[in-house]
């Protein structure tokens, strides 16, 4: 899922000569003859993006080929773990911090202390995500890729149309008994087939046109883009104790109350129920079905991108003391597979896609957060001229109000358990009595010995 230095930049515009020292600086092993480094992810737009430095890495390195291979998320952890099984896994891969206790625990992920030390490489140089991957044997078995967090995103017209000002939606706040300003103009935005607003006499919850807000009735057990910007506000976290904790608080009175009122905006007609639409955040907005949403920062460059629409986008909302903003972060990471037959070289393209040189250079696309903050700063000057205004998440790290997602033991199957449970409370098929169950199941599982 935060410290910001500033740092005089090299921009996008970087010549081979710099990508050649900083290529060449990054390892001690050899990279003549010809040798392939294979590197996975499940991100189209990151694989796109990161093709550059992959150029750039084998002009500097003669006869090595990176092979960039990208699979749909749905089929890429599978594929991961057919691979750790078969022997032929990639040598390098990008990974979430949801899977790295159990490939840690199988050895699967060459630990990268030893690189780390012998290069000298620097990990203040990340701004986000280096304590993500680091395990509870103390090793450090990744480096950040990326980062991402949740902003506001809405159809600017439809609210001026409504009489909202871009201040107003930049200042506004929420709280779990009536929502605030923000659960005002929610109902204001909603419009029904007839024309009715949700906060005027006659409005028709069965029969949307618009819906004021997008999908808050989500099934993610992190609720990082719909209900944890919100809840976090209260000083709220899923976890006592940080990362690898031993149950999650689901069933804290602020957070049911929360859940509460978000399933109060479905009901209401402000928002569209869980499962009724297949659409994404980016099809609901620009069809105009939803006047706004809270989003990832990952979606900035495409909703900025639409034709004939200005998306504006804005910090998420204060909390109940109208102070406080809190956004999830987290942090994907670079992982190098434990079988492969060049770990020199795989560190050597790791550890340049870890560089200022590469994250200024792939960033540009504007299709993600680069880890580090001097290629932040260079991305978010060069994505400006383009109209892209990513200074709501770049005061993210300025204003210190991310906080990290944590580690957890048995991701994967805590997100098969307690998923099913939320889809049931806002589907209406369970009560409150279920967020005891679900912080009774997250126990369960993430003690459960492998």
């Amino acid at each position: 899922m935060t410290r910001v230095r500033k740092v005089v930049t090299l921009g996008a515009a970087l010549t081979l000569a710099a990508v050649v020292s900083a290529c060449s600086g990054s390892s001690s092993s050899s990279a003549s003859g010809s040798k392939t480094v294979n590197w996975w992810t499940w991100d189209d737009k990151q694989a796109a993006a990161y093709k550059v430095c992959a150029t750039d890495f084998e002009k500097a390195n003669p006869g090595v080929t990176v092979k960039i291979s990208q699979y749909g998320v749905t089929d890429y952890f599978t594929k991961l773990t057919a691979g750790f099984v078969a022997g032929n896994a990639p040598d390098a891969f990008q990974d979430s911090v949801t899977y790295l206790q159990q490939y840690a625990d199988q050895n699967q992920l060459l630990p990268l202390d030893s690189y780390i030390k012998k290069d000298n490489f620097d990990l203040s140089r990340f701004s986000v995500g280096v304590d993500s991957w680091k395990y509870t044997d103390g090793k450090q078995y990744g480096l950040p890729l990326d980062w991402a967090a949740a902003g506001l995103f809405y159809n600017a017209d439809m609210l001026a149309k409504a009489g909202y000002t871009q201040q107003q939606v930049e200042t506004l706040n929420w709280n779990p008994d009536d929502g605030g300003t923000i659960g005002k103009m929610i109902a204001h935005l909603t419009v029904d087939t007839s024309g009715r607003r949700g906060d005027q006499p006659g409005f028709d919850k069965n029969h949307i046109k618009t819906y004021g807000f997008g999908q808050m009735a989500a099934k993610d057990f992190l609720g990082q883009t719909t209900w944890s910007p919100f809840i976090s506000t209260t000083g709220w976290r899923l976890t006592n104790n940080g990362s690898w904790p031993t149950s999650l608080n689901y069933n804290d009175p602020q957070f049911v109350k929360t859940m509460d009122w978000i399933r109060t905006l479905v009901n209401k007609g402000y928002a569209p129920k869980l499962g009724s639409t297949v659409a994404s955040d980016i099809d609901l907005i620009s069809s105009g079905k939803v006047a706004m949403e809270t989003s990832g920062s990952w979606e900035a460059s495409t909703l900025a991108k639409i034709p004939n629409l200005k998306v504006g986008i804005a910090p998420t909302p204060l909390g109940p003391d109208g102070k406080t903003r809190s956004v999830m972060s987290n942090s994907n990471g670079n992982n190098i597979w434990a079988g492969t037959k060049n770990p020199d070289l795989t560190w050597k393209w790791v550890s340049y896609m870890g560089s200022e040189t590469c994250q200024s250079k792939a960033s540009t696309t504007g299709t993600f957060l680069p880890s580090i903050p001097a290629s932040m700063d260079a991305s978010a000057k060069a994505l400006k001229t383009q109209g892209i205004d990513l200074s709501v998440f770049t005061d993210m790290l300025k204003n210190k109000i991310l906080y990290p997602a944590p580690d957890l033991h048995n991701g994967a199957a805590l997100q098969a358990a307690v998923e099913p449970l939320f889809e049931a409370y806002f589907s209406g098929q369970k009560s409150d009595s279920v967020f005891a169950q679900m912080q009774s199941q997250s126990h369960t599982v993430l003690t459960q010995k492998n």
